[in-house]
């Protein structure tokens, strides 16, 4: 099975498309309340919209010549360094956040997370959005 190569433009195709699906998720979960279940779904697609910008962001990078795999911490001081992310900080918190959210951590953290990615994450998605395609037009 051939697979195709990734480029800049399907990973941020993949981004928004995600990015979509976030927004309606969070549409939906602003209109009900926010059960255990409405929670992971935002937090779920949370994760997949962030790893997508991260891997855009990382093939962004490999398209203006610069072929060094980063961490996501590196990738996202990168990012803000190059004026693709204007909220470093925020995206500083996603990774923390995202820590913090793992299982083996005893702390019930969903609720701030999913109080997180509805007020300050997504609106750093829409940023990152907008900055990404006026680069690349």
């Amino acid at each position: 099975m051939k697979t195709t190569p990734l480029t800049c433009e399907k990973c941020f195709a993949d981004f928004k498309e995600s990015l979509d699906e976030l927004e309606d998720i969070i549409k939906s979960a602003k209109s009900h309340d926010l059960d255990e279940k409405s929670q992971k779904r935002v937090i779920r697609s949370f994760e997949i919209t962030h790893e997508l910008a991260l891997k855009t962001i990382g093939e962004y990078f490999k398209k203006m010549g610069r072929n060094n795999h980063l961490g996501p911490r590196d990738t996202t001081v990168e990012a803000f360094n190059e004026d693709l992310i204007d909220d470093g900080k925020a995206w500083l918190d996603m990774i923390i956040d995202r820590i913090k959210y793992d299982p083996l951590y005893p702390e019930d953290f969903q609720r701030d997370l999913t109080g997180n990615i509805i007020r300050k994450y997504f609106n750093s998605f829409l940023n990152f959005e907008r900055k990404l395609k006026e680069k690349m037009d």
